[in-house]
């Protein structure tokens, strides 16, 4: 918070900070462990989605209370890597279709009942992954007016053009924007 609180009193313009997450809790992940290869417990609406989607809540709230808001969440911070993920990488794993359910019936409700303005970013990961996982979550009319944009990585662009992934998916869903929001250099450690 102080750090925030510092880079947001430097700039020149007001800064539009987003959050995404890694894990759940232990107790709502299927391994039992915030570490490792695992989904929330259950199924999208129950007590484990909720309780998750809540977490969500509480953390805008204490942020806020520190005159820090949000801009936007993202519903999981790389939801396929989850699946492929060393040991001890603290991970939730959703395909599309869980993503959507989850924004559908548990965090786009909490959010929008919130007194948060946070807009809610889905995917998060590699758009080699676009437009399908769009299809899938934008497809769904109640998932889609609760997303404001696709949160897109940029890691295993050398493998899709542009065209077949940001392109196809801006034609899609026109009203939904997209946003890199992970990258690094040194990510591939033979280069």
């Amino acid at each position: 918070i102080p750090l925030l609180r510092r880079a947001l009193a430097m700039s020149k313009r007001p800064l539009l900070l987003f959050a995404s997450p890694w894990t759940a809790p232990a107790w709502m992940r299927s391994n039992g462990d915030v570490r490792g290869k695992g989904t929330l417990k259950g199924k999208a609406g129950d007590k484990y989605h909720k309780t998750w989607a809540n977490y969500f809540i509480k953390f805008l709230d204490e942020y806020a209370k520190h005159n820090v808001t949000f801009w936007a969440v993202t519903a999981q911070n790389e939801p396929l890597a989850g699946l492929f993920t060393p040991p001890q990488a603290p991970t939730i794993a959703f395909t599309a279709a869980q993503q959507r359910d989850f924004i559908a019936q548990d965090l786009g409700p909490a959010l929008a009942r919130s007194p948060h303005r946070t807009q809610l970013l889905m995917l998060d990961d590699q758009r080699i992954h676009l437009p399908h996982w769009a299809k899938v979550v934008l497809g769904n009319a109640t998932a889609a007016r609760y997303v404001a944009g696709l949160a897109v990585h940029w890691y295993l662009d050398a493998i899709v053009p542009p065209g077949c992934s940001l392109e196809a998916t801006h034609k899609l869903f026109p009203d939904h924007f997209l946003l890199y929001t992970e990258a690094c250099t040194g990510f591939f450690m033979f280069r």
